[in-house]
């Protein structure tokens, strides 16, 4: 593990100013292997972070700077977490390795002759909670995000960091991409059981309502208390960029392409996100198979648990805390079956996920920092 002083992980927060990173700063300032020592936010920068968030005051924490102002070769950080807005980060993320590791390699070299790769095991490890090292491919990134991927020499190392699937690959990794919440709360449910075989691929429907954070921080005439207020509404109808995302990891559980339907809506409600999936179950299949699939899968998962029969699983059932919980019913269609599953957009849906993933990187207990339980009511 890479340590700091008094063995600690030091932390470097890039947007803290943002929900994600207001979650970072509250799961990690009470983590007993984390040290937050940078944080970035061009908006805010100069300001107390206790102005920008109050109930998050007297934690002793660095101040806010600009980004483009962090002299990273002169800075001590083991873990960066990456909180900024989507289209930004490749270019940062890419700049920062490479100062890193350049600045690493040198003075390894004035030290005395070395080996320069293991000297590259120096720089910071890099968690990103934004889409831009989500997807494998270039291209595809290119058609939903409307840009080119400004960092492609990365993305083959990049680690698609959805804990319970990427447990062994994290170790290694120099660069991690946490799954978006929309993708989290639909593949936990769905990938084992495409997996072993247990539903049809091309009849796989997912209607997914997330709360207004998942928007981001930023002011939006749509994002509004009398905009949202009082209604639900569905968005980024058949080309939500959680779509191919989604898709992607689902294919690989598979074993081969595959299309889905997915429809994201927006609930007057803070944090959240409950997703109900229909599928159509292959050949013999019953819904007892796809709820003992499920449960054999996820029954040494800290945080994943299939709820009782007949349970539905809401919202309020996670708030606040690092779980996904999956129930699972039969349709009163011959052959289908509805599957239920929440998370917390802004905990397991991205900054819980990405301490997660930090975790096990660092070679740390799994749930180190996540042990809280969900806010009820």
């Amino acid at each position: 593990m890479n340590a700091g002083l008094g063995n600690k992980i030091r932390i470097g927060i890039l947007g803290a100013s943002g929900y994600t990173g207001a979650e970072l700063v509250r799961l990690l300032c009470r983590h007993p292997g984390a040290d937050i020592v940078l944080m970035t936010a061009d908006s805010h920068a100069g300001e107390p972070f206790d102005e920008v968030f109050p109930h998050l005051g007297g934690l002793d924490l660095p101040g806010l700077v600009k980004i483009d102002e962090v002299e990273w070769a002169g800075i001590e950080v083991d873990a960066v977490f990456c909180g900024l807005p989507h289209g930004t980060t490749q270019e940062i993320i890419a700049g920062l390795l490479h100062q890193t590791q350049h600045s690493v390699v040198d003075e390894v070299m004035r030290e005395g002759p070395g080996d320069a790769a293991a000297a590259i095991q120096g720089t910071p490890r890099v968690i990103d909670l934004s889409a831009d090292f989500r997807l494998d491919s270039t291209e595809t990134y290119a058609e939903w995000y409307g840009h080119e991927h400004y960092a492609p020499h990365l993305q083959p190392e990049a680690v698609y960091g959805l804990t319970e699937t990427a447990r062994e690959q994290l170790p290694g990794a120099r660069l991690v991409a946490c799954p978006g919440c929309y993708p989290t709360v639909a593949i936990l449910p769905l990938a084992p059981l495409l997996a072993a075989g247990h539903i049809e691929p091309e009849d796989i429907i997912i209607d997914a309502k997330s709360g207004i954070t998942g928007a981001g921080r930023g002011a939006k005439q749509a994002n509004l208390f009398s905009e949202v207020s009082e209604g639900i509404h569905a968005y980024g109808i058949a080309q939500h960029r959680h779509g191919p995302e989604i898709e992607q990891e689902l294919s690989k559980a598979y074993g081969d392409n595959l299309t889905i339907n997915f429809t994201p809506h927006l609930v007057p409600m803070n944090r959240g996100i409950l997703a109900t999936s229909y599928v159509r179950l292959a050949g013999d299949t019953t819904v007892d198979d796809l709820r003992a699939c499920l449960e054999a899968r996820y029954i040494d998962e800290p945080f994943v648990r299939v709820v009782a029969d007949g349970v539905a699983p809401a919202t309020r059932h996670v708030r606040g805390s690092n779980h996904c919980l999956i129930g699972v019913f039969a349709d009163r269609l011959p052959g289908r079956a509805i599957i239920v599953s929440v998370i917390d957009n802004l905990v397991k849906g991205a900054s819980g996920q990405a301490v997660q993933n930090m975790n096990v990187m660092y070679g740390m207990a799994e749930t180190t920092g996540l042990e809280q339980e969900a806010l009820f009511p």
